[in-house]
């Protein structure tokens, strides 16, 4: 849905996040969290910055779910299986697409 750019590297924790966003995430909020229409919102948007939406809102998006509230792409359900460590690394991964493409 948008146009993602890599950054130059990622970190060791950063990698990780990714790993664990293809595995789980990407089915829904598409490859380099692009968004996938009719499934899932692009993450690297500024509606997901920092100052918006804060780590621990990641955390509790995982843990509880979300209400659709920015987009029409239906309610988000409670993901299983993921450790808060594991949220952790993928909200690294999401930050560092989300600074490579200048949203602070």
């Amino acid at each position: 849905m948008v146009e993602v750019r890599l950054p130059d590297r990622f970190s060791a924790l950063e990698q990780i996040g990714r790993t664990a966003f293809d595995a789980v995430c990407a089915a829904c909020h598409g490859p380099n969290a692009a968004g996938r229409q009719g499934m899932g919102p692009p993450l690297v948007h500024p509606f997901f910055r920092p100052g918006h939406h804060a780590d621990a809102a990641f955390q509790r998006a995982v843990q509880t779910g979300v209400r659709a509230h920015h987009w029409r792409f239906g309610d988000m359900p409670p993901q299983e299986g993921l450790t808060t460590a594991d949220v952790r690394a993928i909200v690294g991964y999401v930050r560092a697409l989300q600074r490579a493409n200048g949203i602070r």
